[in-house]
């Protein structure tokens, strides 16, 4: 039963796989780990600034990865990457909700026009490859009914969920139309090493840690109750891996989702514990947030669980505490 179960980590050795948003959080951390199980691995990233592309994520890594500093809107770029790979995680993307409010062309552009030329590039030059895409619970906008399950409504509140939905079913559409390999994770809060810190605007567990970590207070608003669920990215990459190796999941969305879910105020606790400083103050709701606060948000993964044996293992606690360590040790390269 073991051997079966780790499976999925023996495909990857020899296989040549190619990560878009490479050198950013979670792209970082997938192709370490696909380099430690003996893949050949390209990153592309166009190290836009702001966008959590950094070169020190893959410290003591750089000989065992290939990286090519392109953009993924550039078909003749993107038609020379694409061919010959077997696997193409597509975590290339814009993940600030505040930015795409407040640009949301350029916003349109990297989350939908992006995976469309990555698409286009994948059915003209190597319609046989795997394409793993990272889609976000954000599509689902306010819920209905909790947890969410792959089969609630989309209805995305700001534009970044429109174009990230957009992207998914381009996916899905390349599926049904061309017979490309195509899957899609809807991502919950990632959280853990190699996060970009610079900025709040992507991911609000990152920014509780920075401002723990310097001794600061975290602010939250109302009574700091709303619940989410995190995922710590050792576990998220896990899942990236399934899927990539799986047949059975072409053509399939799952969901991920944390082990369960926790109150802002006892996840910022936490935090402020662990890192041995900083605060949690409350403050009444800004007038321009409460309009968007979309409540409880957490996710099933019971649909990903059930195909492919996914689940997240990694407790709150040890996560946050590996993350916090890293952080500390390294932060001249994130701040």
């Amino acid at each position: 039963m073991a051997a079966h179960a780790s499976a999925y980590l023996d495909f990857y050795r020899n296989k040549a796989v190619l990560i878009t948003g490479g050198l950013g959080f979670i792209g970082s951390n997938l192709a370490r780990r696909l380099a430690d199980l003996g893949a050949r691995v390209t990153l592309v990233d166009s190290m836009l600034p702001d966008y959590g592309g950094n070169l020190f994520n893959i410290a003591g890594y750089e000989e065992r990865l290939r990286v090519n500093i392109a953009d993924v809107r550039d078909p003749y770029s993107m038609r020379a990457l694409v061919r010959g790979q077997d696997v193409l995680f597509n975590l290339a993307g814009q993940v600030s909700h505040l930015d795409s409010m407040q640009d949301p062309f350029t916003d349109l552009e990297i989350n939908a026009r992006s995976p469309l030329s990555i698409l286009e590039a994948c059915r003209h030059e190597n319609p046989a490859v795997k394409v793993v895409y990272a889609g976000t619970r954000q599509q689902y906008g306010r819920p209905k009914y909790l947890p969410l399950d792959e089969d609630h409504l989309q209805h995305p509140t700001d534009i970044n969920g429109v174009n990230k939905l957009a992207g998914e079913w381009y996916h899905m559409v390349y599926y049904g139309a061309y017979g490309l390999r195509t899957a899609s994770l809807r991502l919950t809060n990632t959280y853990g090493p190699r996060q970009l810190l610079k900025h709040n605007r992507q991911g609000f567990i990152a920014w509780f840690v920075r401002l723990a970590v310097e001794g600061k207070t975290i602010q939250l608003f109302g009574d700091g109750r709303q619940r989410r669920d995190l995922c710590y990215v050792d576990d998220v990459v896990d899942a990236f891996l399934r899927v990539g190796a799986s047949d059975a999941a072409d053509g399939q969305i799952y969901n991920l989702g944390g082990r369960a879910p926790i109150a802002l105020i006892d996840l910022a606790q936490l935090i402020v514990e662990i890192a041995g400083q900083g605060s949690v103050e409350l403050a009444p709701w800004p007038e321009e947030r409460k309009r968007i606060d979309i409540g409880d948000v957490y996710s099933s993964y019971a649909r990903i669980h059930a195909a492919l044996g996914w689940e997240p293992v990694t407790e709150l606690a040890d996560g946050l505490r590996r993350m916090i360590d890293y952080v500390r040790a390294h932060r001249r390269y994130y701040w």
